[in-house]
């Protein structure tokens, strides 16, 4: 598939950035990386600081797109092993890029902006959910909206924890085991 413009600049920008850091890349820099004249770059973006919330949905367009690719799950076992598995490989290849993003929207964009972004994340999650519990497969005792809500956040934090923070000892099996471990007993009592 040919690249777009956008996603040659939002590229181009990515690998500036991870090369030089935000506050030192230049648009300049952007569009000689992508191969595009300067003023092209105004056309997608109304400043560098619109590329934030651009990196935060590439990553989160990247995370569901693999998400899909493996199919609706039959259990709920299935759904965590891969949200987990997707989630802290994601976390794992753009961690450079996360925690800008993090300190990015909350600089420069509302918490509505960073909800519009996962918006499609959730709306898949509770279609996921949806099915399972139409299935007998989660308990009908919760709230989907709250539980998707809770079940990324907690998948999102155990996989910052331990490729962001460190804060995490034990290696990624075992995080993720138990992490599954958890969240399946949580959502079928």
């Amino acid at each position: 598939m040919k690249q777009t413009t956008y996603d040659q600049l939002l590229e181009a920008a990515m690998n500036v950035i991870r090369r030089e850091g935000f506050d030192k890349a230049s648009v300049s820099r952007f569009v000689k990386e992508a191969g595009v004249a300067q003023g092209t770059f105004y056309n997608y973006f109304a400043s560098k600081n619109e590329l934030v919330p651009a990196i935060a949905a590439r990553i989160l367009d990247e995370q569901l797109a693999r998400m899909k690719e493996r199919g609706d799950a039959e259990t709920l076992e299935m759904l965590m092993d891969t949200m987990i598995d997707v989630t802290f490989t994601i976390t794992e290849e753009f961690r450079d890029y996360i925690s800008f993003c993090y300190s990015g929207i909350s600089l420069y964009y509302s918490f509505e902006r960073w909800d519009e972004i996962y918006r499609p994340y959730y709306d898949w999650l509770e279609s996921q959910f949806s099915k399972l519990q139409r299935a007998g497969r989660i308990t009908t005792e919760l709230e989907l909206k709250a539980a998707v809500n809770n079940t990324v956040g907690l998948i999102e934090h155990a996989a910052e924890a331990h490729y962001l923070s460190r804060a995490v000892t034990e290696d990624r099996t075992t995080a993720e085991a138990e992490l599954k471990r958890m969240l399946v007993r949580a959502l079928t009592i």
